[in-house]
């Protein structure tokens, strides 16, 4: 696609967005309505000529493509194999068991739903200091984590957060394991301390979670006596 050169962006609850190709052909359309196409085309004059709007650029500066992205994680992870992983021919570890974790677009993501849950739990129930009928009002002000969750991942169904990004700690009863956990008359060091612990404990009991710091550990121990 040819670029355009943004020349307005109208204000109001739909903004319009007009440009000018490189045919000075001059365009008109809705922001919400741009495709995906249509954003990575947009560019803007800068000091030195024009600079992309898009936000992710690649070395070259140019636009980076949403499926480029499976590249960038496929070449992360096999560095860290590189580092991580246990070479052949070395006693006691099997060089066939991968230590490096595996990262990809949807487990950031998935990463990202976890960390916000454990955090709105921890900042409702802990942090506020609020009995359980202030933290029933509180909820039925400001949201309940969950909602909060799938406001941030965009998804129009909140079964969708529970049951695709949230299902490897259904089981756990987050609550019960929150409430039970040591959090609260700590100063924000220990608390912050008490979070890593409890998220470490989320991936030792649960399937599909990775720990890095416990597969680091692993490295560092080096072959079994």
């Amino acid at each position: 696609m040819n670029m355009r050169l943004v020349i307005q962006v109208t204000t109001g609850t739909r903004r319009q967005v007009q440009w000018c190709d490189r045919n000075g052909v001059v365009g008109r359309k809705a922001l919400a309505d741009l495709t995906v196409a249509e954003r990575m085309a947009l560019y803007a004059e800068g000091p030195q000529g024009p600079e992309p709007l898009w936000l992710w650029l690649n070395e070259q500066g140019l636009p980076f493509r949403v499926s480029s992205w499976e590249n960038v994680f496929r070449a992360a992870n096999e560095r860290c194999r590189a580092v991580l992983d246990p070479a052949p021919g070395t006693p006691g570890l099997d060089p066939y068991r991968s230590v490096a974790p595996q990262a990809t677009p949807h487990s950031a993501r998935h990463s990202f739903a976890l960390y916000m849950l454990v955090v709105l739990h921890y900042l409702m129930d802990r942090k506020f200091g609020l009995t359980p009928e202030e933290r029933r009002d509180f909820r039925l002000l400001y949201g309940d984590p969950w909602r909060m969750v799938q406001d941030l991942l965009g998804h129009a169904d909140l079964e969708t957060t529970r049951a695709i990004y949230l299902a490897p700690v259904a089981d756990l009863q987050l609550r019960s394991l929150l409430e039970s956990s040591p959090l609260s008359g700590r100063d924000e060091t220990e608390s912050e301390g008490s979070l890593d612990e409890l998220f470490a404990q989320v991936a030792r009991e649960t399937e599909g979670i990775q720990d890095i710091d416990a597969r680091m550990e692993v490295k560092r121990k080096g072959p079994t006596e």
